[in-house]
């Protein structure tokens, strides 16, 4: 069995905190996100805890199980969640989750496509206002993906540490994000230019020819959105 190995360099840092206030708040929802508690410990690292008890232990193990894919090492207690230093372990299935992301999710666009087309239609059908539409399908999409929100909660937080072995770790990760993030907001932008073209009615160009070249979203945004022509026509 693989041992964990992890260091605790010095005091939590307010930015810390506040990662781990975003963390841990955006994991437990609006059920109980605006009842947890952060604060440092005397010796370092930071304790998470709930100020409603009920469900504490079931959104303590969430928790841990989202900030131990950000790296760090955590121990849940009966009454509170202990974040102690950088692991290694943890980091290094950080880069290996990052990396499967890359090469799964991420790079299947037309996934991304498709769903856009589909929550679009949804909602312009329900009368969602058409202005609003592309960010609201954006939004969904980027939930998602999961990665936009975990790359977001680490805005403002310096990682650092004093080993080498870690830094090297921490290093890896961050290129590993950033190329994560390029690859969401790739994604995102296809999610809003799909979406405009839904809500404002206007079909692609290729969509409206037939043949082995078009494909699978370009012919749902075909049929998803309004023959305008079509409509104009019948009107006169």
């Amino acid at each position: 069995m693989t041992m964990d190995s992890w260091f605790l360099d010095d005091l939590a840092s307010p930015a810390q905190e506040q990662v781990v206030q975003r963390i841990c708040a955006r994991v437990a929802g609006p059920l109980a996100g605006a009842g947890v508690q952060v604060a440092s410990l005397p010796l370092g690292g930071v304790q998470v805890w709930l100020d409603n008890p009920r469900h504490r232990w079931r959104f303590y193990h969430r928790m841990a199980r989202e900030l131990r894919l950000t790296g760090w090492h955590t121990e849940t207690g009966p009454d509170r969640l202990l974040l102690l230093g950088w692991s290694a372990l943890c980091l290094g299935h950080r880069a290996r989750m990052l990396a499967a992301a890359l090469a799964g999710r991420l790079a299947d666009f037309d996934a991304t496509a498709f769903m856009a087309v589909m929550i679009a239609t949804r909602l312009r059908h329900a009368g969602f206002p058409g202005a609003d539409i592309p960010g609201e399908v954006e939004d969904r999409c980027a939930g998602a993906l999961r990665w936009p929100a975990r790359l977001a909660d680490l805005d403002g937080l310096e990682r650092r540490s004093s080993l080498e072995p870690l830094r090297l770790r921490l290093a890896q990760v961050a290129g590993l994000e950033a190329k994560v993030g390029r690859r969401c907001g790739e994604h995102l932008t296809l999610a809003s230019k799909v979406a405009r073209t839904v809500a404002g009615g206007a079909v692609p160009a290729r969509s409206r020819a037939s043949g082995p070249r078009v494909g699978l979203t370009e012919r749902m945004v075909g049929v998803s959105v309004p023959n305008l022509a079509m409509t104009a026509g019948t009107a006169l």
